[in-house]
């Protein structure tokens, strides 16, 4: 029954990984929901058929129906990289289904800023403010008591709850700020530090640590390895987005993981 379960997630994955292709596609140039889905090289209206995830891609080998141009490989690769996140998440330890459901936006926010700062060397501000916004929401329902069903008075708030999300999203932000004054945006950039706001706001402590050091750690391996095949130089641009994204999504899954684990052997130390 598990597994019947894990094969409607990830169809609802995919499905939702679909929406956020158009939504990377279109983010700047066309209307998201009004405008129906079309091949973006012939223009022509895609019928119910072309657009089924992952399998549309297949049936069609990678090629638009009416004009035969290349598909890029970006939309199942989101397709199904969705749907394998959303069945994770879905697997994991969830405390509710609010909680499933945020983690499910955060998710989607993520693919989002991933592919477009991978693109554009831009971290869309129109995806990012609202997940700020969703988080700050989310987190207040925490500490009012709503999400456990019962609104508590405004001095029985449990603050000490908000505590460690809102000053890990200060400090990352404020580390980050310093590290694109001081580099004049060539480093780091106003996007980096919005967005490491926002992973504060999802992760808090130690969840923000171990997501920084592991997109630092991942940036400099991928940075390396672009070095070693000749496909950067050290003067080479590299969006550092894609690797807060994934510093985020390892914390997500393994973060309590780490805390755990480090815990462990500071009672052994």
């Amino acid at each position: 029954m598990s597994y019947l379960f894990d094969i409607i997630i990830f169809i609802i994955g995919s499905a939702v990984g679909s929406f956020l292709n158009v939504v990377i596609f279109r983010l700047e140039k066309e209307d998201i929901v009004k405008k129906r889905s079309h091949c973006p090289l012939c223009g022509r209206v895609l019928a119910w058929h072309d657009l089924i995830p992952i399998l549309s891609f297949i049936v069609l080998r990678g090629r638009c129906r009416n004009c035969r141009e290349k598909i890029s490989w970006q939309y199942p690769l989101v397709e199904a990289a969705t749907g394998a996140l959303f069945v994770a998440i879905f697997n994991f330890q969830i405390a509710d289904q609010i909680d499933l459901i945020y983690r499910f936006f955060i998710i989607s926010c993520c693919v989002v800023i991933f592919v477009y700062d991978l693109r554009h060397y831009i971290i869309p501000d129109k995806v990012l403010f609202p997940a700020v916004i969703i988080s700050l929401i989310y987190r207040l329902f925490e500490v009012s008591g709503l999400k456990a069903g019962h609104l508590l008075g405004i001095g029985s708030w449990r603050l000490e709850i908000l505590y460690p999300y809102l000053l890990s999203a200060i400090a990352a932000a404020a580390f980050f700020l310093f590290l694109a004054l001081a580099t004049r945006g060539r480093g780091m950039g106003m996007g980096d530090v919005k967005l490491t706001f926002f992973m504060g706001l999802v992760l808090g402590w130690p969840g923000i640590l171990f997501a920084l050091f592991s997109a630092f750690f991942s940036g400099a391996a991928a940075g390396l390895v672009l070095i070693a095949l000749k496909r950067k130089t050290m003067k080479s641009q590299i969006p550092f987005g894609p690797f807060l994204v994934f510093g985020t999504l390892a914390a997500l899954f393994w973060g309590q993981f780490l805390s755990a684990w480090l815990g462990f052997l500071a009672l052994c130390g």
